[in-house]
This record gives C-alpha cells, sequence and structure tokens, in this order.
C-alpha cells in the first residue's frame, strides 16, 4: 500500500468514525460558499446507469424559520404519509439496535424509560430541526421508485461525510417523509418528486446534552459471509 493510499484510507476512516447524529446546533448560520461546497462533493455520488436522481432544497434564513413553524403544525397532527413505505415493524436485532439508539438518547437528555409526554416531546424536536439553522429536503424521480430512493441514499451518505470534513453537524432525518404531500405542497414540487429524506445541518453544539452520546456498529463479522468454493 502506497502513503498516499494510507493517507486516504485513514482520512476516510476518521470521517466515518467521528461523524455523528447531531440534534444541537448552534444557532450559527452556515456561510453559502460552505453549504455548496457540501453540495459540491455530494454531487460526486454514484448511481444506478448515472441517472443522479437527487434533487435537494435547502433552507435558510428565514426560508428555513417558515419550513420550521410549518412543519412542527402540520406534524403535530398529521397522519403520516410517506412517499416510501415505512418499515411495517423491527424485530430481531434491528428491534434491539433500534432500542438500544433511543435509551442512549432518552439517557443524555433526562428522559425517564417510560415517560411518555417527555419521549413525545423530544420526537417533536425532528419537525424543530434540533434547532439547525438549515435544512436539505432531498426528493427523487418517481419513475425511478425505490432504485431512485437508494441512490439518493448514497447521495446523503456522501453529503453527511462533507459536512464532517467541513465542520458541519447533520442529522438524516426519515422524519420529514412522513409529511411527504405537505412538503411537496409547501415547496411547490413536481408531483413526480418523491421525498426520500430531509437532512438538518448547521454548526454542532458540542456542549448540548444530546450530542453526548454515539451509537455502537455491528463488528465486520456480522456484516457479511465468505463464499469461496
Amino acid at each position: 500500500m502506497t502513503t498516499l493510499e494510507t493517507t486516504d484510507t485513514s482520512v476516510l476512516a476518521r470521517l466515518l468514525e467521528d461523524r455523528w447524529s447531531c440534534r444541537g446546533f448552534s444557532d450559527r448560520p452556515v456561510p453559502r460558499q460552505v453549504i455548496e461546497q457540501v453540495l459540491d462533493l455530494a454531487r460526486l455520488s454514484p448511481s444506478w446507469c448515472n441517472t443522479q436522481p437527487w434533487h435537494l432544497v435547502v433552507t435558510d434564513g428565514a426560508g428555513t424559520e417558515r419550513f420550521r413553524k410549518a412543519l412542527s403544525e402540520q406534524a403535530s397532527g398529521a397522519d403520516l404519509t410517506p412517499d416510501f413505505p415505512f418499515p411495517d415493524r423491527y424485530s430481531g436485532v434491528y428491534q434491539d439496535r433500534r432500542r438500544e439508539c433511543g435509551l442512549q438518547l432518552y439517557e443524555s437528555v433526562g428522559v425517564a424509560k417510560g415517560d411518555r409526554a417527555a419521549s413525545a416531546k423530544q420526537a417533536a424536536l425532528n419537525f424543530e430541526f434540533f434547532g439547525a439553522p438549515h435544512t436539505a429536503v432531498v426528493t427523487t424521480s418517481a419513475d425511478l421508485g425505490v432504485y431512485g430512493a437508494v441512490d439518493c441514499g448514497l447521495y446523503v451518505q456522501t453529503f453527511l461525510l462533507a459536512a464532517q470534513s467541513l465542520g458541519l453537524g447533520a442529522i438524516p432525518q426519515a422524519a420529514f417523509a412522513a409529511h411527504s404531500p405537505f412538503i411537496r405542497d409547501f415547496f411547490d414540487l413536481p408531483e413526480d418528486r418523491l421525498v426520500v429524506c430531509g437532512i438538518s445541518f448547521g454548526y454542532p453544539d458540542h456542549d448540548h446534552a444530546a450530542n453526548g452520546f454515539r451509537t455502537r456498529r455491528a463488528s465486520v463479522g456480522d456484516t457479511f459471509a465468505w463464499v469461496d468454493r
């Protein structure tokens, strides 16, 4: 392995290991040129047949505040209407991992186990973007179906790593997709643009209690199986 390859790998490993889902932000806005750097890196993401199906709506300043207020009001009593069906259920190891993450979050912010009112209040912060000064709504072409959404998932990962490399905090949020028709109408998006997820981002507040924990990852041996004969 060359020195360059070693350096490249160490940088990638550091970005992957250090990235976390930020749930507490400074109110300091991110300069547009920095946001455009993130977007310029994210557009290099791979996609099936190079379709590049992603398109984003990025909010800033008064645009974020108007969206924050509207989505919070919408989410307070509306039914869930995602463009792509949410999981039918979580079971086995997937439920275990989901529960562990939730318990870590609640413990960090002082929500007692079984306190449904407090946990609902914490969940509602999704629609306040955890105080982030910016959001990005990620959409795909309806004609490409689930594979357009898969490609957007690759884009979101590149966006998150690009943001991390520039000192930003970010969190991908399926919660946005729960109100897809509302978001489409709010931003006057065409009917053939399906909402995949949102991303709230900005400068992280490292002292915020919700940013004080890190989730675990499965061991590499649990993620693959060799076939050698």
